[in-house]
């Protein structure tokens, strides 16, 4: 099945601690059906100190089930993503404007 969501999307949270907050897909996971939003779904890791790099608490950026995020169509507003045919290409569309995305 295509993605609907893909890395660089700018999309908002529909459900979570993060709810209603906004951010752009750094990597999807096809796979497991998630992906990690920049800045969003924090959680502190703590990383052993090594030679190179200083030990502490790290926050990272966890994955997100992708039902749970929604693409923000030229409006600013969530939209859901539809697939259609244009000129022999199949491309992705928000399904509140009808803008190819």
């Amino acid at each position: 099945m295509a993605a609907k969501l893909k890395k660089g999307d700018k999309v908002v949270v529909l459900a979570g601690k993060d709810k209603g907050k906004e951010g752009e897909i750094s990597s999807v996971s096809p796979k497991t059906g998630k992906a990690v939003v920049d800045g969003l779904n924090i959680a502190i890791r703590h990383a052993k100190q090594s030679q190179n790099s200083q030990g502490g608490r790290l926050p990272q950026a966890m994955p997100i089930d992708l039902s749970n995020l929604a693409l923000l169509d030229s409006n600013g507003k969530p939209t859901r993503v539809g697939f259609r045919e244009e000129d022999g290409k199949k491309v992705r569309f928000a399904k509140t404007t009808g803008e190819a995305v």
